[in-house]
């Protein structure tokens, strides 16, 4: 009897405030059975080593240390493609402080971000604090463009150009990161080009559902074996490349360290 009652207490709050569905339908649990009944990948997608990408030494600046930043492993996997790939032309969504677009601007020709425009955050009533430290990195660097609109309804086509490298941390609801990893495979340059998602995962073991859902929704279902988790990182890669892959085991004994020297620099 409680079962009942509280399903109906349920569907009485969903009536009277909508918008609570969606926290339902974004829970982990149910976006985690979703993966696993639709596209049998519900343990995650399957690893590879950092070490693919990244030199025996990669140096990352500007880092911050500070809330919403991206792991050092996820700015020196970028770097390390950029430098494996001889990455020319770079594209990504979702600019924030502009520390990734900074770390890579070194190492390519040309770099775009886009974001949502100051204007729309500061009407949906984000901290104009919050709002001011977007671009605080990346808005004097002579080769990035930045770009300031929804990516749900940018028109790509305006920008007249295919990418090497595109990285993708931009709204994590499910469907704004399919809606972006579509557009994403339609903007790469050729078959060596790489697609990296941020926050694919809660930690560097576990699987964000929410975004890996909307990974998968948004790809293509003949690239779908050609997506991996990069080991140490929150990041997943879609890359043509054959790579060496495993599956990750809980608790499992790492297979290398880390070793680093902070240094501190005024911005």
């Amino acid at each position: 009897m409680n079962k009942i009652i509280k399903v109906f207490t349920a569907l009485g709050l969903i009536m009277r405030k909508p918008y609570l569905l969606n926290h339902i339908i974004d829970d982990e649990q149910v976006k985690q059975n979703y993966v696993s009944r639709k596209y049998k990948l519900g343990g995650g997608l399957p690893v590879v080593d950092l070490t693919e990408f990244v030199p025996a030494e990669e140096e990352i600046f500007p880092y911050s240390f500070l809330e919403g930043s991206s792991l050092p492993t996820d700015f020196a996997l970028l770097r390390g493609i950029c430098r494996k790939n001889k990455v020319e032309d770079y594209l990504e969504i979702g600019t924030w402080r502009g520390e990734s677009i900074a770390n890579v601007a070194p190492m390519v020709n040309n770099c775009t971000t886009i974001n949502l425009p100051d204007e729309v955050m500061r009407k949906a009533g984000l901290d104009e604090a919050y709002i001011g430290m977007h671009r605080f990195f990346s808005k004097d660097l002579p080769n990035v463009t930045h770009i300031q609109a929804d990516s749900m309804t940018f028109d790509f086509n305006s920008l007249h150009k295919k990418f090497d490298l595109i990285f993708l941390d931009g709204d994590h609801h499910t469907e704004a990161v399919a809606s972006d990893t579509r557009n994403a495979f339609r903007l790469l340059k050729d078959e060596n080009s790489v697609i990296v998602w941020h926050d694919y995962g809660l930690g560097t073991e576990t699987p964000r559902y929410n975004v890996f859902s909307g990974i998968l929704d948004g790809c293509p279902e003949e690239c779908i074996p050609h997506l991996y988790h990069v080991s140490n990182t929150l990041c997943a890669i879609y890359s043509r490349k054959k790579l060496p892959r495993s599956f990750t085991v809980p608790n499992s004994a790492p297979k290398f360290t880390f070793a680093l020297n902070i240094q501190t620099r005024p911005c």
